[in-house]
């Protein structure tokens, strides 16, 4: 291995302790807790190094977020592809949509309510965004229904999982009553 390649390696694993260890305390304490500061302290570096491989914390956010969409759309496609018939798929995507956000509160708020940088919908999108909306509209599409552009319904069923996790998660809704929920979502939106 030559030198150069080491130090590529060497710095695409701080990269990856930085992004790591901001998510372990948004997840811990919340995204407020995420300093600069604090994270060198954590991973035992300068902060000029951090700053060496993100401009600050909405980098780190966005670095965040973009591990999280992949983790989602890999949560979801496990979900939906082992079973048969659309309704399962569509009912398995919504748990593992809601699963997701409930287990990852800290990463959810990185992806869809804190402002990582990240473009949504439009040709510059990062690819991870794009494939997790991919992932849903691999089963969502199906059951769009006749006239309806299936990436339309998507971003409709999108909406409605996404209202559902943030209310549930704020306690504005009660959480024993979330599958009574997807079980609505399914039968009224995604007419199967």
């Amino acid at each position: 291995m030559s030198v150069q390649e080491r130090k590529e390696r060497e710095r695409a694993d701080r990269e990856r302790l930085i992004v790591a260890t901001a998510r372990e305390l948004a997840e811990q304490h919340g995204w407020d807790a995420v300093t600069t500061r604090r994270l060198a302290e954590r991973i035992e570096y300068s902060q000029p190094v951090l700053y060496s491989h993100f401009r600050g914390k909405r980098e780190i956010i966005g670095a965040v977020a973009l591990e999280g969409a992949a983790e989602m759309a890999a949560a979801v496609r496990a979900a939906a592809s082992a079973l048969p018939g659309p309704r399962a798929r569509v009912a398995a995507l919504a748990r593992a949509y809601l699963d997701f956000a409930a287990r990852n509160p800290a990463v959810y708020d990185a992806m869809f309510q804190l402002d990582g940088g990240l473009a949504f919908a439009h040709e510059d999108t990062p690819e991870p965004l794009k494939d997790a909306f991919a992932a849903l509209l691999e089963s969502l599409g199906e059951v769009a229904g006749d006239g309806i552009h299936p990436g339309l319904f998507t971003e409709v069923f999108w909406a409605a999982l996404h209202g559902l996790a943030t209310l549930t998660r704020a306690g504005r809704l009660p959480p024993g009553d979330t599958e009574q929920r997807v079980e609505l979502l399914v039968e009224r939106l995604a007419i199967i």
